[in-house]
């Protein structure tokens, strides 16, 4: 199970059909009782949703979109084949920590022979720091793997006439997060924040925030390798995006410093009630995440 109910329950708070506080939970899309016995979708459901997306410079776009959650399971391949021939595009979640499945390839597979194009999201993110203990570093590569795997996949069965099918974090194709928490991010959306700090253009920042690019604080510059003299600079996707996000995930965990945890929440624009800051530490990560990087927010740009 690599997380495709609980990131359909995120998509569909966001239209305001489910309670925000029931997102990851209820699995609005597993409405027959097997399904909720066993814990998994076996008949593809499908639910239309209005957004009002925002734009950059622009007024927000509406977006109506037709979502359909179909199986994981490899026994039922002929609910995610008629899920596909009635759409535009395809959202391949993965998990973080297990990777490209033989599911994962067959599900790819059946979307490439349609002619629909694939984007990626690579969930359970919260489990390479929260449960394995991952440095970032070793976060970043554990990413690059599983993209890696998932392309070879796609450069199997992709047609050799048809566009570029490729997903790649810096072309907006490639999503990360963790739906049980509700966030999630694209390389875009940090772009846009740290652009304005490193008074460079976004398409540059986005270029600088994935691959073998670190930036040397003393020397004010980026830098292509990571050694220069006998300091190890830290990977720019590493120090700018996991940095930020395994800190404040660990002080609401922890709870050992809660004043440093309301500063640093409010430096990122999070706004708690006193009843909120009072909620159980799992709860209280799911409103201050989602109240951050809204993983709902990143699957909308993606699509």
């Amino acid at each position: 199970d690599h997380g495709k109910t609980t990131l359909t329950d995120s998509l569909l708070a966001k239209a305001g059909l489910i309670s925000e506080t029931k997102s990851g939970i209820q699995h609005w899309t597993d409405g027959r009782e097997d399904e909720q016995k066993q814990g998994i979708t076996i008949k593809s459901t499908g639910v239309t949703c209005y957004y009002e997306v925002p734009q950059e410079e622009q007024a927000k776009v509406p977006l109506l979109l037709n979502l359909i959650d179909s199986p994981g399971h490899v026994d039922f391949s002929s609910e995610v084949t008629a899920a596909l021939r009635v759409t535009d595009g395809a959202l391949v979640v993965i998990d973080f920590v297990e990777g490209v499945c033989i599911q994962t390839e067959t599900v790819l597979r059946q979307a490439l022979q349609e002619r629909i194009k694939p984007v990626l999201m690579v969930n359970k993110m919260d489990r390479g720091f929260m449960e394995l203990m991952l440095e970032p570093e070793d976060i970043y590569l554990q990413l690059l793997k599983v993209i890696e795997s998932t392309n070879v996949v796609i450069s199997t069965y992709e047609d050799a006439n048809s566009e570029e099918l490729q997903v790649d974090p810096r072309h907006g194709t490639v999503g990360f997060g963790s739906a049980y928490y509700g966030w999630g991010f694209t390389i875009q959306q940090f772009a846009s924040i740290y652009s304005k700090k490193f008074k460079i253009s976004k398409e540059k920042m986005v270029e600088k925030l994935w691959g073998d690019n670190y930036f040397d604080a003393e020397g004010k510059c980026w830098r292509k390798t990571a050694k220069v003299g006998d300091k190890t600079l830290e990977r720019a996707f590493c120090s700018l995006i996991m940095k930020p996000i395994v800190s404040l995930s660990n002080l609401i965990q922890h709870g050992i410093d809660d004043e440093k945890l309301w500063k640093k929440l409010e430096t990122v624009g999070v706004k708690l009630n006193f009843e909120e800051k009072a909620l159980e530490r799992k709860y209280l990560m799911k409103i201050c995440m989602k109240r951050w990087i809204n993983i709902a927010d990143a699957l909308l740009e993606m699509i």
